[in-house]
């Protein structure tokens, strides 16, 4: 008999709230978790593990939440992208990929003339949007972008599904707007995309992830390195701390 299939750890106390976005610190419970049950581990057999105690101490109280899957396996050969539109035929998808590639993403191109090839590309940009090199964007014609917004350095828009940006926001370097996702019920691995909104005022710090489906209310603080994946009520600030 299969022992079951652990799907996830998760970390039970302050470092996670109902907010739904999880603290980095908190992210190697995984790692820990499994050096802890893993018999042949310590200084002893070269793999450090980490006591339960100290483990627990640092971390809260950890749960293993392990089921048996009905999914016997996966096959993702038989993939086939259901409920995707990427809005353009493929000829337009490679020319867009070319230019991005060759002129936007460089670091040489005036900082003027970025929103002007989105929208040459069917985005919707608002005045006095500064958008710095090495940004990436996926499809241009499913971005929206308020005026006197700022996107900064390696900043990622993953766009599978609309992403709408409000006014006066500010989305700092390498931050990451992910829209796509897969639905780990399909043995094909469909996708489980979702779109992606950032209300007025909104600051997204340094190296954030927004996943899909959420929608971030304005005037509201994402810090930095701060993952979230449930929306965010107007006014809020989310620090690596929690929900202040």
């Amino acid at each position: 008999m299969k022992p079951p299939v652990v799907n996830f750890a998760e970390v039970e106390g302050p470092l996670v709230d109902d907010t739904g976005w999880q603290q980095p610190e908190a992210w190697p419970v995984k790692d820990l978790n499994a050096h802890a049950q893993r018999p042949n581990s310590g200084p002893r057999f070269g793999c450090p593990a980490a006591p339960r105690s100290r483990t627990a101490a640092r971390y809260g109280k950890l749960i293993v939440m392990a089921r048996q899957g009905n999914i016997e396996s996966r096959s993702l050969a038989g993939f086939v992208g259901t409920g995707y539109d990427k809005g353009r035929p493929r000829l337009v998808q490679a020319i867009w990929f070319a230019v991005q590639n060759v002129l936007f993403y460089q670091w040489w191109l005036p900082a003027a003339l970025r929103p002007k090839l989105l929208k040459l590309f069917g985005a919707e940009i608002g005045r006095h949007v500064l958008i710095r090199h090495r940004v990436r964007v996926l499809w241009p014609w499913k971005l929206t972008v308020g005026d006197n917004c700022w996107i900064g350095e390696d900043a990622w828009i993953l766009n599978l599904e609309p992403v709408s940006i409000g006014h006066d926001v500010c989305i700092s370097q390498g931050a990451f707007l992910c829209t796509g996702s897969h639905d780990i019920s399909s043995p094909t691995f469909e996708y489980d995309n979702g779109p992606i909104r950032l209300g007025d005022g909104v600051w997204v710090g340094a190296q954030a992830l927004i996943l899909r489906g959420v929608s971030v209310g304005d005037n509201s603080v994402i810090a930095a390195r701060c993952r979230v994946s449930k929306s965010v009520t107007p006014g809020s600030v989310l620090t690596t701390n929690g929900l202040r």
